[in-house]
Formats: structure tokens, sequence, C-alpha cells
């Protein structure tokens, strides 16, 4: 049944990571009776066992659901929940080109944090209408008044309206949906018989079915048996199925303008696809694109290798079945000396990095160890030619680059104002430089900053909670590229290079990291029979060395007497046996090394 453009609400629920946002969602399933009691359980919206492990919203999730306001009118309300870690922006921003609205979650009790800040100026980017929402009202220490003063003095958005909610006990919950009713706009335009244009803003890919495209109908209407044509790509397919989510998939005999909802049809490679593109009738459809969506470039790269050389074909059917759930995850196969054959993979960030291994982990059953996440580099060479390269070994000789730029992020830490200057020590130590601080409020204080992406890739973000005892938050946006002293470290074992533990470091951290990682190696590969030296080397130019000590026998222990000679030439044959060994050895490096190495940590730890 056709329901009425003025009685649709499209609108997405935004936050900052652990403010409540998927709780809320629960409620409103819950008040709307979208879904079955029986069936609702916490985090309702988030499929994967990793979301509900780490509290964290991967990917978006769409839902309709019939509500009937005070008023007496239904209203169709299509919510969108969306993630709130920045390696996962892409996502939020591909919800809100389907919405009108966005409900912004904020703890009463931690106040606005990094990621509040930039998802709200992304819904102000997409001229979504914000409606502020003050979540976790039942905790001791929540201040509702003080954090709804933050909003109006952070944000410039105005708290008309006191929606103050505990989205665990339900409280405050029917104010939301009422004034989402009447503060979120209905959508525009919609004509049933205009020609077909709807927004795809997601795809994921099912075995049986194909590739399943999220759609946000604009004008005119879906149903199955049209032959619809993807505008951007060209690709045309005839529709086997639409439906609605309720949260699973229902399918409908028609969408009509204002909804959201999914088709199926013949299309079998999710690449065919483009996230933003427009949907239309093959025959006589519309020629204009609807404003879409930046293509995503992944900014973090990491080559993923199987433990077991056997694996390497299970290991690339996994991350296939990844990508076609992630089109923001991209892979091509690379080889290595020291780990063999394997796949360079580029991630949107850490936690994106993270989620992705150990998918692999648990959904593939795979063992594979990982190298040391890495960034692009721009290399300008002596004839003018410029490259980009993310793996070190790429790198051209040192003699034919003119310069090398790296990727910087401008970046907006929320720490507590006694905090201030340690936050401001971290930043200068990693290469950053402040450019301003504010005062949030009595406590904490905003501190904005310019840093190369590769000085936060590791442990930054563990530092920046350690030293504010956890109060700390960050958010940080792509800032173009800036010219640096960028070399490449090699690390020697036995004099031989192992290109796995290749970096790209800046001059003057190279000699730090380059002890670092000799330690670990020192402490983590068992001792062969012959002294083995671990080096660090820019060029020819040896930084750092540790030595991993020798077996020691005994050779005397058998002497029983005689002269002192007797014992010496023991020793002597010993020193040439092992002098020889050390020549044509090999030593054996086991995974346990790699390991410690990517980690920073020495296998005591």
């Amino acid at each position: 049944m056709q329901t009425k453009l003025e009685n649709i609400r499209n609108f997405c629920i935004i936050a900052h990571i652990d403010h409540g946002k998927t709780t809320l969602s629960d409620r409103i399933l819950e008040l709307t009776r979208a879904i079955d009691l029986r069936q609702l359980r916490e985090q309702t919206l988030d499929a994967m066992d990793l979301e509900r492990e780490r509290g964290i919203t991967i990917k978006s999730h769409p839902v309709s659901m019939m509500y009937t306001a005070q008023d007496g009118v239904s209203y169709l309300l299509n919510l969108i929940d969306t993630p709130g870690h920045v390696d996962f922006t892409y996502e939020v921003s591909r919800s809100m080109g389907a919405c009108e609205g966005a409900v912004l979650v904020v703890d009463a009790a931690q106040g606005v944090e990094a990621q509040t800040v930039a998802n709200t100026y992304l819904a102000i980017d997409n001229n979504l209408e914000i409606l502020p929402v003050l979540n976790k009202v039942d905790l001791p220490g929540a201040d509702a008044e003080s954090v709804a003063h933050q909003i109006e003095e952070v944000l410039g958005i105005a708290v008309d309206e006191k929606l103050y909610v505990s989205a665990k006990t339900g409280e405050g919950v029917p104010a939301v949906l009422e004034a989402i009713v009447r503060h979120v706009p209905p959508p525009v335009g919609g004509s049933p018989g205009a020609p077909l244009r709807a927004l795809v803003f997601d795809s994921v890919f099912d075995v049986y079915r194909g590739v399943i495209t999220y759609v946000r109908v604009v004008d005119g209407t879906l149903q199955a048996g049209d032959t619809i044509s993807f505008i951007s790509s060209g690709q045309t397919t005839l529709l086997r199925e639409v439906g609605i989510f309720s949260p699973d998939q229902k399918p409908v005999e028609v969408l009509y303008p204002g909804q959201v909802g999914y088709l199926v049809g013949t299309i079998k490679d999710p690449a065919d696809i483009k996230i933003g593109d427009t949907v239309t009738t093959a025959k006589d459809g519309a020629k204009e694109l609807l404003p879409g969506f930046k293509e995503v470039h992944p900014m973090v790269f990491s080559g993923i290798y199987p433990v077991s050389t056997d694996e390497y074909e299970k290991v690339r059917a996994g991350l296939e079945k990844l990508h076609l759930n992630d089109s923001a995850f991209t892979f091509h196969p690379e080889s290595s000396i020291a780990l063999g054959f394997g796949f360079r993979c580029g991630f949107l960030g850490l936690l994106h990095m993270e989620v992705v291994q150990e998918r692999l982990r648990r959904e593939f059953d795979l063992d594979i160890i990982s190298t040391h996440p890495a960034v692009v580099y721009k290399i300008e060479k002596n004839d003018g030619e410029l490259i980009e390269i993310d793996n070190p070994v790429l790198l051209p000789d040192i003699t034919r680059i003119t310069k090398i730029e790296e990727p910087v992020i401008k970046a907006t830490i929320i720490c507590p104002g006694e905090c201030i200057g340690d936050m401001m020590r971290i930043v200068m130590e990693r290469r950053g430089e402040v450019v301003a601080t504010e005062s949030l409020d009595v406590t904490r204080v905003i501190i904005t900053c310019v840093m190369p992406l590769n000085e936060i890739l590791v442990d930054f973000h563990d530092m920046l909670k350690s030293v504010s005892r956890g109060y700390a938050s960050m958010d940080y946006e792509p800032h173009g590229y800036q010219q640096s002293d960028i070399v490449k470290m090699d690390i020697l074992l036995n004099g031989e290079v192992v290109d796995a533990f290749s970096c790209m470091v800046h001059r003057d951290k190279a000699v730090g990291h380059g002890r670092k990682i000799c330690k670990a190696l020192s402490e983590s590969i068992p001792p062969h029979m012959f002294k083995i030296p671990v080096q660090a080397a820019i060029g020819r130019n040896i930084i750092a060395r540790e030595d991993i000590r020798p077996f020691r026998k005994d050779v005397t222990a058998k002497l029983y007497g005689g002269d002192v000679t007797r014992k010496q030439k023991l020793l002597k044959k010993q020193k040439e046996g092992k002098k020889r060994m050390k020549e044509f050895g090999q030593v054996n490096v086991p995974q346990s090394a790699f390991i410690a190495v990517l980690k920073g940590k020495s296998s005591d730890d």
C-alpha cells in the first residue's frame, strides 16, 4: 500500500561511538512493533558477532516501520542506524544521502565528543534537519542541562525541545518519535508518474541471489519485472524482487517515491554496482544523475599472508567474499621473499583493518599474518615522473628520487583541560603541529592539529587514552600531502635483507624505530648454532644492531686431564666450525617473530 509522501520520514541516527544509538534503535523498534518482541535482543540491528562483542556498529542497517502518532495519523519511518567510529565515516555519509533528518545522540554523562562534532558537520553538509537527543540521563554522572548548553555552544544547534532519554530503560523515547514526525521534513518531489530515479546507497552480496542493492526511491516506482538501468555504469538488469527492511528483508509489490528498500536483479558481480549511482528504467528513463557520493579511497595498507602456503587460495576466496560486502576494502596479489605469496590490502583506517583481519580469522577459519601498516607516499623522480607507492619494497633507488611526500591529516582531539600539556607534547613528538585550542566547557578543551597519517597508525590512540585516563576522543580527516625527509629502513638478519620487515620512516625517527625492531627480533628468534647479528640499515649505513646469542656446547667436558693445549685445540676447532656454519647457515624466522615486530613487543610481553 502506498503511503502519502507527506507521511514519510527518512532519518538516520548519528553519534560518537558508544553513546547509545543502537540501543535507541532497539527501543524505537519496540515502540513501533516493527519486530516481534520474542525476536528482540540487545543491538538488534547489529548482525555480526564482531559488532556485538565490541559494542560497535560496522555496517549501516536500514529498517522501515509504521508509527501512529498522537494526532492519529500513521507515518512510515525509514531509519538507518549508522556507525560512530571515524573509520566508517563513509558508511555514515552514504546513509545521510538517503535521509532528510538526523537524530543526534549525545551521552548526557560524557558530553560532546570528537565524532559527535564530525558527524554533525557531515549532517549539516547534507542539509539534514538535526534533532539533538540527550541519552543516558539515568546515569548518576549525567548532567543534561550542561551538555545541552555544550551542543548549543560547540555545534551551534538550538536545543529548543528537551529530548532527555534513557535508551536502556525506554524513558523519553516516545517523545523522540513525536519530535521526528514534527520536525523531520517529508521527502521532496516524488511523483509516481515521473521517470524513475532511485539513489543507490549500499549493496551486499548474497551467494544465492547475487547482488542486493539498497536504494532510496526519489521519483517513479520500482516493481518486480521492470527492466532497470544504472545511469553511471550503464548496467541493465531485470528485477526479480523488490522489498523493504522490517528489519529483515521483506518483499513488496511496489516501492513508491520516498521509500527506502532493496532490489534484486540478475547482476552477479558487485563491482558492476557503484555506490551513489542512479537507478532508472531501461526504456525512456531519466538522464540526470541524482547527487551521489565521493568515491572512497583506502588510507592504510597492509600485507596479509597465510601462515601456511597451502592456504593461499583459501585466503584469496575469503578476501573476495569480504570485498563483495565491503566496497571500501581493496586487495591485490603480492609476494615477499620472507613470507611467500600473499595480498596487499587497503583499508580506511586501523579499526577497519582490525575488523577485516578478525573476520578472516573467524568467518573463514584462516591463520594469517599481517605486515606493518603503511600509507600511500607520492614520489617525484628525477625525470619528472610521479608515482604512488604503498609498499616500501617498491621504492625506487634513492639517487633517482627528487622528493617524497607523505599524507597529512587534520585531527580534532577533545580532552580534559588538565591534560592539554601532555596532549600537545604527544602531538609534537609525532611531528604534528597544534593549529588551535579552544575551551569546550569548564573542564574540557578542543585541540586542532595537523600531523602525518603515518604517525597515528600504531599506538597513537592508545597513548591518548592512557594520558587522559580514557577521557580523550579523536576524529580526523585527510588534509593533503606534505614533503618530508622519509627514508626506507631495511632489517638484516645475518647480513640478508628481510623484505617483510622493511618500512618507511622519517629520518629523525629511524634510529629509535630500528632499535625497537632489532630488540623485538633478538628476543623472538630462537638461538642458532652460530651468533646472528640483527641490524637496521638505511641504504648501506647500519643504524642499530642486536645479536642473537648462539648455542654453547662445552666441547672440553670429555677431557679429564692432560696438557692445556688439548683444550685450546678443541676450542679452536669449534671456533672454525662456527665460522663455516655462519657462512652457509640459514636463519629460521618463526611466525612469532613477525607478530612481535608488528605489535612492537618482544615475545616476553
